[in-house]
Formats: C-alpha cells, structure tokens, sequence
C-alpha cells in the first residue's frame, strides 16, 4: 500500500498546461516573419541599391591604379653601338607606420640597407606622421631582394629604371645625364627628352592592408617605350679624339680643350671630345667645369685661324690680282690708337705667304683696302653669329659686331681673328666650306639618312685656290709641319690667341688651336682642335694643338677606310 493510502491523505495533482492563446501565438509570429521581412528587406537594399556605394567603398580598400614606368629610349652612336641604356632597378620605401619598433628587425634592416641603424631611425621617426618615405633609391634586383627578403612589415619594393652609359666620360658632356627619376637635365637626354622617355603606362591591382600586392587584374594602358635615338658620333672616333685631347691636356699642363670632327660632305659631327670630362655613371664629386659641352656652349677668339675665311672674302672681291705682294715691313702698324705686330718682319709675301706665315700685317693691309664690309658679310654667311640650331641646351650663337661705326681697327682686327667670338662647332661647319667646294654643311648631332643640300657660301674657284694655299702651310719648313698625317695631303691654319677676362686680355694665357681638312684630294674631315691654357711652356697652336689633330685624323682616316693619297708625302 502507498505511503498516500496509508496516511489517508489525498496529494493534489497539478492541472496540465493550457495550450499557447492564439493572440500571443499570432504576435510571436508576426514578430518572427517581420524580422525575416526586415532581414530580406536589408539584403535586397545592400545588394540591389547601395551596391554601386559598397562595391566602391570595398574597391577603395583594396583595388589600387598602378603606373607602369615606359622605358626610356636608347642613345646609340651612328654604327648601333649603345651609347645610353637604361636598365631596371628596384627601389624600396616603407611606410613608417608599418614599421615595427623591434630593435633587432631594424638593425637588421640598415645593414641590409647600408646605413646606421641611428639613421634608419631618425629617418623613420621624421616621417613618422607620414604612409611614405624612401629607404634606397635604385639598387640592382640582387641588392634589393636581400632586403626584401627580411619581410620587415612596412617595407615595399617599386621597379624603375636607371641609365647607364657605357661610354662613361668620354662623350659625357654631349649626352648629358637624367636624374634620379630618370628625366633628362643635360645634353642629348635633355634636349630630347619627350622623344626619349616614352609615355608610362597604368595597371588595376588588388592589395591587402598592408599593401602588399594579391593579384594583377588588368592593364589599363600599356606603356609606350621612349624612341631609339641614332646619334652622328662613331664611337671609335669619339674614343680616339678623347684619348689624344686628354693625353695632350695632361703634357701641357692645360685647363682644358676641344676636339670637334665633321664629316666634310653632311656636316654630321662625327667626334666631340671635352676636357676636363666627368663620369656620369658615377656622379660623386664632380667638377663643375666637365659638366659643359665646350665645344657647342663656350666661345672664344678665334684667332689666325679665321684668316683663311677673310681670305676668302679678299680673293671674291676681285679688287687684287693672284699674284699681288704686300709688303709687311717692318712688322709693325699703326692703325688708330693701337699697333698690330707680326712675330717678325717677314717683308714681302704674296696671298699664300701671309697664310703661312700667318701675317697681321698683311690680311689688315688687303682689309683696309675693301670699302665694303665683306669679310664680316661672308663670316654671317658662314654661321658666325648665328646660331647653329642642332637643338642642343645652351646653345651659343657667338658674338658678330654689328657694323656700325666701324673704326680701322676694328675691321683689320676682323680679318685675323679678333673682335669677334665663335664655338668649336661653329668654326668646324665654316671649314666644311672650304672642303667642300664652296658649300657649308650645317651641323648634325644626329645620323643623317642622306647628304643635305648645303648653303653655297664660298665661290667653287676662290675654296679651291685656298685649299691649295692651306696645304702649304703644313710643309715640313713652316710652322704647321706637325698637323702633317704620314700617307695624306693635309691642309690646315695654326692659331694662337690670348685669353680674355673682364679686366681684358690676360698675361701669359693663350689658347692654341689648329683647324684642318684632310685628305686635300678629296675632303672627307674638318677637325678642329682647341687646347685652353696650356702652362708648361709651349702655347702655340703649330706647336701645341696641331700634334693632336696629327693623331686624331690620322687615325680617323684610317679607320674610315680612306685610301691614302699618292701625292702625299
């Protein structure tokens, strides 16, 4: 029997649960599908209306627009030889944000980068509030991956180029340099830099928050590599001048000089050599007088060797005959308030007689005799003055006074060299003149597809006869006998000339020079030599600057497959 029965107690049962009222039921699910109404309701809108917003929003965090570096164009001389390459490089930036402070990571980092790690650290904390900062720019690959492969976070590589010219110094000042961003800022690279430097490219990409590249999407515009640039320099001959004109500054002890070669027919220039020069593969410590293209950007007096051309302009003029003898005795003149001297009283000397013996005497005495301004009218027609338009920065057009009011003096002082102010270049395209049967070639620091027309400057007859009259001056008896080229008949002025400063012409400074055709049976070369300042005794331009131009065209003509002449000596 139960405990229940036996205590005659009856327990009280507890009534069974009601079943839930149909109004609380109704609001419970009117609540559940109003929730999954509201829920669909949300996802239709982030989907259907705020998607364009959302899409972008989510785009901005890790979608970046990248641009592609175009490659920069390639400088070659006018064989294919490459003069200006440009090859890729890495450069790597951090964010400072990034950057973790662990001590042990940085220290590792500046010596992968090269630098104290007090550096790394000044640098970071400088840039601190900043997302941007450079570590190195343009290391090779190799250099660059070293780093890279430390993962510091914060750290990022970014591809570029940098150029290089295999050349180095020896043709430096006509290429010029670019800068760290590879944009043109001398010479050749910066008178044709939006030909050169091509027009970069973009790329989609998908990055994480840190920056780090996930995945290349696509290209939004390729690249255009910058043109090819063919250049009128051989590179044997630009190597060979370079070679003669730094060998010959050294012995003299000079301040610098020029070696400019044109080829007689085109008026392409065919070497350009400077001193003091510069590697532009390596920029440190730099002298700032190798930086310029003397031979296009200075000018001088150019002294005797202008006698030639005002010779030329005396012999067009018809008012003496061939064979006319003036006496220079007794070597000196007055003329005005000043007096023009020879070296010595050479007497009397016809036409070819004052060339050789380069006679101020005798050109200012034919000069004076001209009522007509026609040696300075055919110095304008031969380029002086003007400029030479080979688009080079910096260009000089030279000095040409104007003619007015003209004393004596200044028009004797014409015609042998002094009064007026010209460039290498310049007095190399004057000569091409006298090579060339009368016709000047304008000059070309590029490779011409075919010989241009020329500017008749000089009557055929009157450049020939000087031709002739030329290669006398560099016999074995006179003062041009070193600028003789052993196999070639060769013809050619020495020049001496007197520096200037602002305070006027400078005591015991000279610049010697030699300009010169060869071979005389059929011009092929114009080389003009300058050498500035020489200090070690010697200084004048037959003694000085006509050896190098021996040198220079002996061994451009040889190594231009010119046959020699059988004439010569």
């Amino acid at each position: 029997m139960s405990t229940e029965v036996r205590s005659g107690v009856t327990p009280r049962r507890r009534p069974p649960m009601a079943p839930m009222g149909g109004l609380r039921y109704g609001v419970v699910l009117g609540a559940v599908i109003l929730g999954l109404l509201l829920l669909a309701g949300r996802i239709v809108t982030l989907h259907v209306f705020d998607r364009p917003f959302l899409q972008g929003q989510g785009d901005a965090r890790i979608l970046r627009t990248e641009s592609l570096t175009a490659h920069r164009g390639m400088i070659t001389d006018r064989n294919g030889e490459p003069l200006a390459v440009s090859t890729p490089v890495v450069t790597l930036w951090a964010n400072p944000q990034e950057v973790p402070d662990d001590r042990i990571r940085r220290l590792m980092l500046a010596q992968a980068l090269g630098m104290p790690l007090d550096d790394l650290d000044a640098r970071l904390e400088r840039f601190g509030e900043r997302e941007f900062m450079y570590l190195r720019r343009q290391l090779t690959p190799a250099a660059a991956q070293r780093v890279l492969d430390l993962r510091v976070p914060g750290v990022y590589a970014q591809h570029e180029y940098k150029r290089y010219y295999p050349a180095g110094e020896v043709v430096a000042q006509l290429l010029g340099v670019t800068n760290v961003d590879d944009m043109g800022q001398e010479g050749i690279e910066l008178a044709y830099q939006p030909y050169l430097a091509g027009t970069p490219g973009q790329r989609r990409v998908v990055k994480d928050r840190r920056g780090r590249l996930v995945r290349d999407l696509e290209i939004l515009r390729e690249a255009q590599p910058g043109g090819e640039l063919t250049l009128s320099i051989d590179q044997r001959l630009q190597y060979m001048a370079y070679r003669e004109l730094k060998a010959a500054v050294a012995e003299h002890e000079a301040e610098g000089g020029v070696v400019v070669m044109m080829d007689a027919r085109t008026g392409e220039v065919l070497a350009m050599a400077n001193q003091p020069s510069y590697n532009p593969n390596n920029r440190a410590g730099i002298d700032p007088r190798g930086l310029r293209n003397q031979a296009i950007v200075d000018v001088f007096e150019p002294g005797s060797v202008m006698k030639p051309l005002a010779m030329a302009a005396i012999m067009e003029s018809g008012r003496f005959p061939s064979d006319v003898v003036v006496d220079t005795s007794p070597g000196w003149m007055r003329i005005d308030r000043f007096t023009i001297r020879d070296i010595r009283n050479y007497g009397e000397l016809d036409l070819a007689g004052i060339l050789e013996k380069s006679s101020n005497i005798g050109m200012s005495k034919l000069v004076l005799e001209l009522d007509d301004p026609l040696v300075p009218d055919l110095y304008r027609r031969l380029g002086f003055g003007q400029s030479s338009e080979t688009g080079f920065p910096g260009e000089s057009v030279g000095h040409m006074p104007a003619p007015v009011r003209w004393s004596r003096s200044q028009w004797a002082a014409l015609s042998y060299g002094y009064g007026l102010s010209v460039s290498a270049l310049q007095l190399a395209s004057a000569y091409t003149a006298l090579a060339n049967g009368g016709v000047r070639m304008a000059p070309s620091l590029l490779k011409l597809d075919e010989a241009p027309a020329g500017t008749p400057t000089i009557d055929p007859q009157v450049a020939h006869e000087l031709l002739r009259i030329m290669e006398q001056s560099v016999q074995p008896t006179t003062g041009g006998r070193r600028a003789a080229v052993p196999g070639y008949r060769v013809a050619g002025k020495t020049g001496t000339v007197r520096k200037t400063s602002g305070r006027g012409y400078e005591e015991n400074a000279y610049r010697s020079l030699f300009a010169g055709i060869a071979p005389v049976s059929d011009p092929r070369i114009v080389t003009i030599v300058m050498i500035d300042n020489p200090r070690a005794g010697e200084y004048y331009g037959g003694a000085v600057a006509a050896p190098v131009f021996s040198r220079v065209t002996g061994s451009a003509l040889r190594l231009l497959d010119v046959p020699p002449d059988q004439r010569a000596r």
